[in-house]
């Protein structure tokens, strides 16, 4: 068994992750059981091996889907890996529509852009990866032998994200191209997944506790609790948005996480990490307002009687009216937590900016070799 193993042929494929940011963590997932699903759905006669890597931490943003596919050929070619792969958190476009990916048979190489995957990334490259992979070999066989039955076409059909084939699928450049409105939305929402909000919102712990001292000072004076019984839910409504904006913009603001187009960043990318930072930070800001409004609602149902409320208000309450309470403080409560934001510190708060990629531990030594 071990002899027929050693003489089989030996196909090594190349992961990049570009940035090593989020996608690093893709291409880790990936690439634990990427060699097992070559073997099934591309050619099981063959030793295939993945060599997972990592790309720039500031991939040039200036040349497109063209720039990135020739340093992952640079990297393919220094690592004399057979075909590679890169997987990269930029929302490319190609005649104004996401693109989902790419094919290069000239420089042996692919691309997927993991936001225009959507939310379901993992599952989408475990049917894009063996088909691009399998794509590639054909298409650099100097034969022509195609070692998989699958033609372009095909893969639009097995990953959602794929809406249309463009480009030249002799020559072995072939885009694969969203939908123009459905594509736009999936990639909105892969950016903010690629963007991981979750971290933005653990990262910002000195805004939470400014905010629920606020809350706490809040509940204590009665003025509040008639503002809350005054107002209307449509007026609360407006608060709270109001709110909301107030937060995301202090923190864009100070802490310069608004990307500027110029001479390296197209206008069109710029707008799009824009868009991805200011929805991941409005993820954010919803969930810890939602968490404060309940710890708030707990709080007050605890520290204020009944009876108390029922005699500054002059008429009976319910646990509606300790909703109310709760939807006016949280809303001032957060203002005053940007307050506390501003405190925060710089490298949690700028990993909420989507062109933002920290170097990561480890970088140049894997670069080195």
């Amino acid at each position: 068994m071990a002899i027929s193993e050693q003489h089989r042929p030996e196909i090594v494929v190349g992961l990049v992750a570009t940035p090593p940011d989020y996608p690093a963590q893709v291409v880790a997932r990936l690439a634990a059981e990427l060699a097992d699903r070559l073997a099934e759905r591309v050619d099981p006669h063959v030793r295939w091996t993945v060599r997972a890597g990592w790309g720039e931490v500031a991939p040039r943003r200036d040349g497109g889907v063209e720039a990135l596919l020739d340093d992952v050929a640079r990297r393919r070619a220094d690592a004399r890996w057979d075909v590679a792969i890169c997987l990269t958190d930029l929302p490319l476009h190609t005649e104004r529509v996401p693109l989902v990916a790419q094919t290069s048979a000239r420089r042996r190489v692919a691309m997927v852009s993991l936001p225009a995957l959507g939310l379901r990334q993992l599952r989408a490259l475990r049917a894009a990866v063996p088909a691009l992979v399998g794509r590639l070999l054909t298409d650099a066989s100097e034969e022509r032998v195609p070692p998989v039955g699958r033609a372009p076409a095909e893969l639009a059909g097995q990953v959602a994200a794929i809406h249309r084939v463009v480009g030249g699928a002799d020559a072995g450049e072939v885009g694969y191209l969203a939908s123009r409105l459905a594509g736009r939305v999936r990639l909105l929402t892969g950016m903010i997944r690629a963007n991981r909000p979750g971290r933005t919102l653990l990262g910002l712990s000195k805004l939470l506790a400014g905010a629920f001292a606020t809350a706490a000072f809040a509940l204590t004076t009665s003025a509040i609790w008639e503002m809350g019984d005054a107002l209307g839910g449509l007026r609360l409504t407006v608060i709270m948005l109001l709110a909301l904006a107030t937060l995301v913009t202090w923190l864009i603001i100070a802490h310069d996480l608004w990307e500027k187009p110029g001479r390296q960043t197209p206008a069109e990318l710029a707008r799009m990490f824009n868009l991805g930072t200011v929805l991941t930070l409005a993820l954010a800001a919803a969930v810890s307002y939602l968490v404060l409004f309940a710890a708030t609602t707990l709080v007050a149902a605890l520290l204020i009687d009944t009876s108390v409320l029922e005699r500054k208000l002059q008429r009976p309450v319910d646990f509606t009216d300790y909703l109310m309470l709760a939807w006016i403080i949280s809303s001032l409560a957060t203002v005053g937590g940007t307050i506390g934001s501003g405190l925060e510190d710089e490298d949690t708060v700028r990993a909420a900016a989507y062109g933002y990629h920290p170097e990561p531990g480890g970088w140049r030594e894997e670069k080195e070799a």
